[in-house]
């Protein structure tokens, strides 16, 4: 609930973010080689809000998954898979997907980073882009753009109201294979065990392909996760990957999109010798589909899964071969997913605003500090419990500062007041949500919302269900331009007083 799943970066704005990482990150290992430059061609993502590949340190994303709750799992094995990914959120309100190696899978820090670095500079609109990494202690983590629309597997083999149309089938197989194209001409042609789980769906329905498989699963190169019916043939023989068995692993992905299961190989290339092309087919398109296409799919498909790698197309074949059947070109891929427009979201539904509600939805900073005046410290009841010991005259000199802060915070004084709470804050042996809210509020009169919004979250997580958190959260974000966030969190702190009032603790 909230932003207390978020990660506490100083900067809130995207472009910041690299310089915030490298700042801040602790126990962490720089890249042993300067960062190289984004790679991605004028219809690349990195000019379209992808923000800066950059380090991130592990409060950060323990922080933005909710300490790696189970709840924020969005590994399609779930906590079976080898290398889990979770779903987190961003203090800049951004989602992301979490994966995190097993222990010890990458031993050499400066191997992980450089593999990541490798990966992070590639920027396109084909992928789900890989935005940072984390190498904290034995800790091996990599940060993606998240995909909110599942996977590729989840609408062929599970889906529940609609199969996928033909026409999105096509556009699926060519996006991908422009994904493929793009990073073997950014010299990133290995990608490991490609497959329909691999491809994602965006905000706007359109396929992704997952950074993830451009990394080695671990150091020692192990690639293939899936059923060895599946694997290409040298990769059995050998253990190696090459651009070849991409190739190969494409010609399954094709033969997926062609089936709408999960069809072996050899099973596949027997109908397709004795030329039962209709029996491959998915029966749910109910023959909604153009013959000569579908031919033309399966000729590629079946080149792909040729047993010797030289007789195999390269990438660019697979564009060249699939680009003339693309049908139904003006058509949004959210309307042939039949999932919802982005934009489309139902609002949030509104719950009575209280005298603090009503002030901080019309950004009255004025009101709001009446209030907190009004209201002291009684919400911080139950938030310390202090031993006889912890009462030495470092806390005495702390509760001094606490007090001399209220007297400013009082008195309107408010760079003061953000010295003197400051100073209770850096101490640590008591925490008070109050003080954050107040520090919160006096960088919001002294312009620095970014501040402003990281004291609110650190409020919650004192207390999480305290509405007056949520509610500074909700004008930080209205000063930061994020009005649709700010109305939601504005709507959630009103909710929790609804709560509150038959119950608990006050706000």
């Amino acid at each position: 609930m909230g932003c207390c799943e978020s990660s506490f970066l100083t900067e809130t704005h995207p472009e910041k973010d690299d310089q915030h990482h490298h700042n801040n990150s602790h126990n962490t290992q720089n890249p042993p080689f300067s960062p190289p430059s984004p790679a991605g061609g004028a219809d690349g993502a990195a000019a379209g809000g992808v923000p800066s590949f950059s380090e991130f340190s592990f409060s950060d994303l323990k922080a933005a998954t909710n300490n790696f709750s189970s709840d924020s799992i969005v590994s399609e094995s779930g906590e079976k898979a080898p290398n889990i990914v979770y779903k987190g959120r961003l203090q800049n309100r951004r989602w992301i997907a979490v994966k995190k190696f097993t222990k010890m899978a990458w031993p050499d820090p400066k191997q992980f980073a450089e593999e990541a670095w490798g990966v992070g500079r590639l920027r396109h609109q084909r992928l789900a882009n890989l935005i940072g990494y984390c190498c904290d202690g034995d800790e091996r983590l990599l940060v993606a753009e998240y995909m909110p629309n599942d996977t590729l597997a989840k609408h062929l083999f599970h889906w529940e109201n609609q199969t996928i149309e033909w026409a999105m089938r096509l556009r699926v197989a060519l996006l991908i294979a422009e994904a493929l194209d793009f990073c073997s001409t950014e010299s990133r042609s290995l990608y490991h065990d490609l497959n329909a789980y691999r491809v994602l769906f965006d905000e706007d329905g359109d396929p992704r392909l997952s950074c993830f498989g451009l990394m080695k699963n671990s150091r020692d190169g192990k690639s293939y996760s899936t059923n060895l019916a599946y694997t290409p043939p040298e990769y059995l023989r050998n253990g190696r990957v090459t651009p070849e068995s991409v190739i190969y692993s494409f010609g399954t992905v094709l033969l997926d999109l062609l089936s709408g299961k999960h069809i072996p190989p050899s099973h596949a290339l027997d109908l397709i010798r004795d030329k039962n092309i209709i029996l491959l087919m998915d029966s749910h398109l109910e023959g909604n589909f153009s013959t000569e296409e579908a031919t033309t799919v399966v000729g590629l498909a079946s080149q792909c899964l040729q047993y010797e790698p030289r007789e195999r197309p390269n990438t660019k074949d697979l564009v060249a071969t699939l680009a003339p059947l693309k049908t139904k070109p003006d058509v949004p891929s959210y309307v042939m997913l039949g999932i919802p427009k982005h934009e489309d979201a139902p609002p949030t539904p509104q719950h009575p605003l209280s005298p603090m509600g009503e002030a901080c939805s019309r950004l009255d900073l004025t009101a709001i500090h009446q209030i907190l005046v009004m209201t002291h410290y009684r919400d911080d009841e139950g938030t310390n419990e202090l031993s006889f010991q912890e009462w030495t005259q470092q806390m005495r000199d702390m509760l001094e500062a606490r007090k001399r802060g209220d007297f400013a915070f009082r008195d309107k004084d408010f760079k003061t007041a953000i010295d003197c709470y400051s100073q209770f804050v850096d101490v640590g042996t008591m925490v008070s949500p109050t003080v954050y809210a107040r520090r919160s509020l006096c960088y919001l009169l002294c312009d620095q919302p970014d501040a402003a919004l990281r004291d609110a979250m650190q409020a919650q997580c004192v207390y999480p269900d305290w509405p007056t958190a949520f509610y500074m959260q909700s004008v930080a974000l209205a000063k930061l331009d994020m009005h649709k966030d700010a109305a939601d969190m504005l709507n959630e702190a009103a909710g929790l007083e609804e709560k509150r009032q038959k119950g608990g603790r006050g706000s």
